[in-house]
Parts: C-alpha cells; structure tokens; sequence
C-alpha cells in the first residue's frame, strides 16, 4: 500500500491506489477520494465480521477498488490523533485496541485476540477481546494525542492506564495489576487497575484518551439535557 502520511495532530493518510488495486478502512474513515474508486462492503465472512463488532468496530469493512488507472483515498480517524503505520511479514501479527484500525492492504487479516488472564479479562478498560492484526501487508492504526512508544527488555515491565493503550507486539505479556489501597483509588485519580506491560517487545501508547472526545451530557433537573462538550469528527461524519 502507497501511502503518505500527512498533518500534525489532525493527521490524515493520503493513500495512492494502482489499477485494480484494492485497499480496506473502518467504516466512516474515508473523507475523501478520487472519482474512479468505487466503495463496497466487505465483510470477509460472517464470523469475521461478529467478531469485529466484539472488538470495538464497525460490522463491516469498506473495500476501496482504484478502477480503470490509478486512484486516490484520504482516511483520518474520528478525533485528533496521530497514524501510526506498521508493514507486517507473513505470519507477523500485532496485538491492537478496540477501534484503533484505521486501513489497511486488503491481504492483511483482522481477528479475536482473547485475553486468557482472569485479571486482564476482568478489569482491563479494553475488556476481555483486542484485535489480532496479521500480515501480509500495510497496517495503519489511529491513536488520540501523541504516540509515545517504548522498546521493552525482556522482564522490563511497564505500568499503563488501560484507556491509553494502542498497540503491542505479542512478545509482549499483558496482565492488569492492583496499585494502591482504599485511599489511592478514592483520592488518587489513577483507579485501582493498571495493564502490566512485560517485555520483550515494543508498546504503543497515546497521550489522551478517546474518552475526552465523547461529548458530555449533562441533566440540569429543570430543563432539557446539553451537551457541554465537544465531537471531533472527520470528513462530516
């Protein structure tokens, strides 16, 4: 997949289609495109497809066909954040967060990955599934804010607030942890659950949290409910 990635903390993938060639997005990720790029649904199967939903996405993919010469898609995910890209080898997979696809090579294969530790099931903020991405192919995932990626030693462990979480290489093990007593988790803001990052392998984590862009409502008692923050949304959706 030909592709540039371009802008700052409002990032957008500029990605160039050759004749016939094919490339898939999270529904909504498209904000623009050249007029001989046709768009379907993709669904690679049913069970592909309900396993999507239990990570986070869309039901379906949108498949994007450059017919006729070469052709032109810009995706940019749903709030700021930066695009992170990966090319994957084949057997090569990574190991991402609920709604951090973005695009992709239509080769590349999006599945479960089933998090088998009581404590990460039970108390990680992502939940009990994450996305399994394999390769072959170009990846690109979205993440809010800035990236922030650290190379971990084996038995080097790093502590994580699981909302900030992106993505990790599967040589990394994933666990959730207890910090803390009583007064740490009324007073101390941070929760009482962290993801227990251990090495070796590389992890990905975002400065801010898709959380801080869901508008806020709020019920005054007397009157209609308003909403007193803000969406960020791309492309009008």
């Amino acid at each position: 997949m030909k592709y540039k990635i371009s802008g700052d903390n409002l990032q957008v993938a500029n990605v160039n289609l050759g004749k016939d060639t094919v490339v898939n997005a999270e529904a909504g990720a498209m904000i623009y495109k050249s007029g001989n790029v046709t768009i379907d649904t993709e669904t690679k199967g049913i069970s592909k497809a309900l396993k999507r939903v239990l990570t986070g996405e869309s039901l379906f993919l949108t498949k994007f066909t450059s017919v006729g010469g070469s052709g032109l898609v810009g995706f940019a995910g749903k709030f700021p954040g930066k695009i992170k890209p990966f090319k994957l080898k084949k057997g090569e997979h990574i190991i991402a967060e609920k709604g951090a696809y973005l695009c992709s090579d239509s080769s590349i294969d999006i599945d479960v990955k089933t998090i088998k530790k009581i404590g990460a099931a039970l108390f990680g903020g992502e939940g009990i599934f994450l996305q399994k991405i394999s390769g072959p192919g170009d990846v690109l995932l979205h993440a809010a804010g800035d990236l922030i990626e650290y190379n971990l030693k084996k038995g080097e462990r790093l502590d994580v607030d699981t909302s900030h979480l992106v993505a990790f290489e599967p040589t990394v093990d994933y666990d959730i942890r207890r910090v803390g007593g009583i007064k740490t988790t009324v007073f101390g803001g941070e929760g009482i659950f962290l993801a227990q990052m251990t090495g070796p392998g590389k992890v990905i984590l975002q400065s801010m949290t898709k959380e801080l862009f869901k508008p806020k409502v709020q019920n005054s008692g007397s009157g209609p409910r308003r909403s007193s923050g803000a969406s960020f949304r791309s492309g009008g959706r």
